[in-house]
């Protein structure tokens, strides 16, 4: 059956589901996910067995707000400005699906976006918040469990940014959880492993300090960047998605 059948079946099938945990992917590109993209623009198409879809348990809204069957590039119809490849969202999911069971992917993230880009009001937060609502009332519905936020390269590069990175930070925390109504919503940061090497580590001090409850951090430093510098590599994307993963189950999954 191909993918068109899968979506299909999927749509048709979405009141007999059981309510799907419901994780927002967000930020920019290494959230989006470039691995396996090359300097011509162009992805490989290579799939890492832990990013493998899972047609009954493994699902992703797209971008006119249908679920259909998750698979790489998870933000192709999303991020549509740059050529998207391999992100951590798959290997996630895979890596939490026997904890959690049915789960409904929501990818946000924009590349190149700045932190004041996801202020209330501009349109890529007000579509992730959107995206988020849509979710969780289709079909059978579904439960918001965490937002995945992985951002900040591009608040690197000047003084400016650096200094209103923490509250612009705390702020989009705070009004997400307004917004959608849930004051507790788990959030799991991504400390940056690129940028602009100027202000680099004031960015990740900011990241790692946030003092708010119900957000962790996960240290993306370490992992294997492309030749760009930038973009953590498909094996890069994979050890992310296990990472946040074992953050997401270590944290917030009880018993």
């Amino acid at each position: 059956m191909n993918q068109m059948g899968l979506s299909n079946s999927t749509q048709n099938n979405e009141a007999q589901q059981p309510t799907k945990q419901l994780f927002i992917l967000s930020g920019q590109s290494n959230m989006a996910g470039r691995g396996g993209v090359d300097k011509h623009k162009h992805w490989d198409g290579v799939v890492p067995l832990p990013c493998s879809p899972d047609i009954s348990k493994i699902h992703r809204l797209d971008a006119h707000l249908r679920w259909e069957v998750a698979h790489e590039p998870l933000h192709h119809d999303i991020d549509t400005k740059k050529t998207c490849g391999v992100g951590p969202g798959l290997a996630f999911a895979n890596a939490i699906k026997e904890s959690v069971g049915v789960i409904g992917l929501v990818p946000c993230a924009v590349g190149g976006t700045a932190i004041k880009e996801w202020a209330r009001g501009k349109h890529l937060y007000e579509n992730m918040v959107k995206r988020a609502k849509e979710a969780a009332a289709q079909g059978s519905g579904g439960e918001i469990k965490a937002l995945l936020w992985y951002q900040g390269e591009s608040d690197t590069s000047s003084e400016h940014d650096v200094d209103c990175y923490k509250e612009n930070m705390e702020r989009l925390i705070h009004n997400v959880r307004e917004d959608l109504g849930l004051p507790s919503l788990p959030v799991i940061q991504v400390a940056v492993s690129s940028g602009d090497s100027k202000y680099i580590e004031k960015i990740r001090d900011i990241q790692k300090g946030i003092e708010v409850p119900n957000v962790v951090c996960v240290d993306a430093k370490g992992l294997q960047l492309k030749e760009d510098n930038l973009h953590l590599t498909t094996q890069a994307q994979v050890q992310l998605g296990q990472m946040l993963a074992q953050a997401y189950l270590a944290h917030f999954c009880g018993p």
